[in-house]
């Protein structure tokens, strides 16, 4: 009788804690399932309805959303509106200017056709030869009574006509001046320039100082060429004696040339390519360029129909890019030499000088 008792109550005991256990499982899954979906915890002790919290948060969402986008479009259009401001007034303050961006490099220039279907010397050097000793504007120019008293009448002029920039340059004290040559003793241009002004450049690799200032105007032992020099020659000597003008501008920290007067003795015409090619000349105002005719000149190849049409060629790239003739002189001392020859009578070199006449600096 007592063994029947203990079991059932043992069987009861044992139900009662599985009971409970369950109950107890219950309990512990609701109370997890309700906290991790409530999305919001009590607040001053008031409790959050889950269904309503969650319709509100969901549309708090939507207009948080929709506020970030629309704060990105305003943000886009100030930038825009900023950008049309800028390139509507470069001079703003919130800024500094923008620096002009060159022409993309071109690799070569652009051939002119033939003078003549024969193709002949003769063709293309009267073409050449007209196109050199026949001005396409007028200027009152500069230089002429100062090149008198040094015994070289008229063969080198700067424009001073008032609808160009230079007159204008040098009253505001901003004109600047590049003289490149080899060993030049006729500096009678550059000396007039300097007393009316402008701040002058003389480059000579000749020279024994790398920089000298004397007479009012720089004199530099350097010279420009149609490219820059082996890093590796740099290295052995030290420094370089010629550079290409586009680095000697950069290295000076110089944007413009008002002037720039050249004497290279038969590299000019490489030299000029290189202008064309890197779009230099649009930082130029002025070119005063003496030309070399009795042979080809450095690194110039083909036969002598091909060289002058070369020439011409490349004159007629200063034409495309704005520039006039204005002044041509011929040294009557020169020898009368054409490639070697003597071709219509032409002068073995010219003294040439053009005007950028869309040149606003």
């Amino acid at each position: 009788m007592d063994m029947g008792r203990e079991r059932l109550t043992l069987g009861l005991l044992l139900r009662l804690g599985i009971l409970l256990t369950a109950v107890c499982v219950c309990v512990h899954v609701y109370l997890e399932t309700s906290w991790r979906g409530a999305p919001a915890a009590l607040t001053l002790g008031h409790p959050t309805q889950p269904s309503r919290t969650k319709q509100v948060s969901a549309a708090d969402a939507g207009q948080e959303q929709d506020r970030s986008v629309k704060r990105r479009i305003s943000y886009v259009r100030t930038l825009k509106k900023e950008a049309r401001k800028r390139d509507e007034d470069p001079a703003s303050p919130c800024c500094l200017p923008r620096r002009p961006h060159r022409k993309t490099p071109r690799w070569h220039i652009d051939l002119e056709p033939w003078a003549s279907e024969s193709r002949s010397l003769e063709d293309e050097a009267k073409r050449f030869l007209n196109y050199i000793t026949t001005p396409q504007v007028s200027c009152a120019s500069l230089g002429g009574e100062e090149a008198a008293q040094q015994g070289t009448k008229g063969a080198w002029a700067a424009c001073l006509d008032h609808k160009y920039s230079l007159t204008h340059r040098i009253h505001s004290k901003h004109c600047r001046v590049y003289s490149f040559g080899l060993g030049v003793d006729d500096r009678s241009l550059e000396y007039s320039l300097a007393r009316a002004g402008c701040e002058v450049h003389c480059f000579d690799p000749s020279l024994k100082q790398p920089h000298l200032q004397q007479d009012d105007m720089w004199l530099h032992r350097l010279s420009v060429d149609w490219r820059d020099p082996n890093p590796a020659i740099v290295a052995q000597r030290q420094y370089a004696n010629t550079k290409k003008l586009a680095t000697i501008l950069n290295d000076f920290g110089h944007r413009q040339v008002d002037v720039l007067k050249a004497d290279m003795e038969s590299a000019e015409w490489k030299i000029l390519e290189n202008l064309v090619l890197e779009g230099v000349l649009d930082s130029v105002g002025q070119l005063l360029l003496e030309v070399h005719l009795h042979w080809a000149g450095f690194e110039v190849g083909g036969d002598d129909p091909s060289v002058v049409r070369y020439w011409f060629s490349l004159l007629k790239e200063l034409e495309h890019a704005n520039f006039r003739l204005f002044h041509v002189h011929s040294d009557p001392a020169k020898p009368r030499l054409f490639l070697h020859k003597n071709v219509l009578n032409a002068s073995s070199a010219y003294t040439l000088s053009w005007v950028n006449t869309e040149w606003k600096p």
